[in-house]
Parts: structure tokens; C-alpha cells; sequence
């Protein structure tokens, strides 16, 4: 199956680069088409790859199946029962919007390793001033690089819109995951880095 080029894959090098650094058992939630975990395979212990959507999970089972390192599961992280597993990272791609906010990050730190960390590629919502005057000047960027890069924006997976904007995101985080790095990034997303330590959970 192909490799393309969106607003979310274009941040994949980010995640392999924290992937690589554990070399461990990684959660991909909400993996789409398999994309990410395809690449995060090769310098993985093991990549569990989770979607509810069943035919979304059956794509991304096409694309990794001659991977023996690589598991898909059709499930929503809230019905996800990892039992004794822990992993090294958990990974959100486009995909924790879709869920409760709250619950979810409670969940992933849950199920994380000494050591393990949470890395978010989000959508949030424009509802201040602020929100509006960042998405407009990324806007030339934005369309620049999705002309470079031949961007291919439906990938037939379901999407939905942000309803948290960027700082309703920051103050769950900080009260669920204190300490995570969120900040703006371009392709209107945001990046959460989040790193549990003895006694953070």
C-alpha cells in the first residue's frame, strides 16, 4: 500500500524519533490505515494498532499484515483492555478529539511503563482571538506545504471536528498529566509530549 503525504502524517518523524528512542512496546490508538505503525515496526519491540471503526482496522490489517511484530484490534480505547500489558509509549494520531479527554489521558497513563510516554498529535477548536489570529498566520505555511507535498487529505477514514480549544486542552492535561509540553504546531494541530515518572501516576 502507498505512503501519502497530510496535515498528520506530515508530523510521523516526530513520533518515530520518540519511538526510537525506547525501542519498546508501543500503543498506536486509533491507527487508521496502519500507516504510522508501519513505520514504527521496524525499531519496535511490538506495535499494538487499535480502531473502532472496523473496516478502518481491517485497511490497516491489509497493510501490516506480513508484520509479526504488528497486532490490529477493532475496539475504541474506552472498551481496550490491555490486561497485565503495559507499553513503553502510547501514540494519538487525529484521534483523542474523537474521545473524552479526561478518560482517555487517565487511561493512557495508566497503562504506560517506569519511564513510558504519551505523545499526542491533536486537533483543537478555535474559540478565542488568540486561536483564530495562530490558525491564520499559519495559513501561508499550511498551504505551501500541502502543495510541496501533494497532499492527499481524505484517506477514508472518519474524522470529526476539535470541540477543546488549546487551552481547555492544557488544563486537563495539567491536571491528569502535570508537566506535559503542549504547544501549537503547524497543519493546525498540536503536540503533547508527556513523560511518566516514579510517582506521577
Amino acid at each position: 500500500m502507498a505512503d501519502y503525504w497530510n496535515h498528520n502524517t506530515a508530523y510521523h518523524p516526530w513520533l518515530v524519533s520518540i519511538a526510537e528512542q525506547h525501542r519498546g512496546d508501543v500503543l498506536d490508538v486509533g491507527c487508521g490505515d496502519g500507516l504510522l505503525a508501519q513505520r514504527l515496526a521496524p525499531l519496535s519491540r511490538s506495535v499494538t494498532c487499535i480502531d473502532p471503526a472496523p473496516a478502518t482496522a481491517g485497511r490497516a490489517r491489509d497493510r501490516l499484515g506480513g508484520l509479526r511484530s504488528v497486532s490490529v484490534h477493532d475496539t475504541s480505547f474506552h472498551e481496550y483492555d490491555a490486561g497485565s500489558t503495559r507499553f513503553d509509549l502510547i501514540i494519538f494520531v487525529a484521534a483523542i478529539h474523537h474521545m473524552d479527554l479526561r478518560a482517555s489521558l487517565l487511561k493512557a497513563r495508566d497503562l504506560l511503563r517506569p519511564s513510558g510516554e504519551i505523545a499526542i498529535v491533536g486537533l483543537a477548536a478555535n474559540k478565542t482571538a488568540w486561536d483564530w489570529i495562530w490558525s491564520a498566520l499559519c495559513l501561508p505555511a499550511v498551504r505551501i506545504g500541502s502543495m510541496l507535498h501533494h497532499e492527499t487529505r481524505d484517506i477514508g477514514v472518519p474524522v470529526m471536528d476539535a470541540g477543546d480549544n488549546l487551552s481547555e486542552i492544557r488544563q486537563v492535561a495539567d491536571d491528569v498529566i502535570p508537566g506535559a509540553d503542549v504547544r501549537r504546531a503547524l497543519y493546525y494541530r498540536y503536540l503533547l509530549r508527556w513523560k511518566r515518572t516514579v510517582g506521577s501516576a
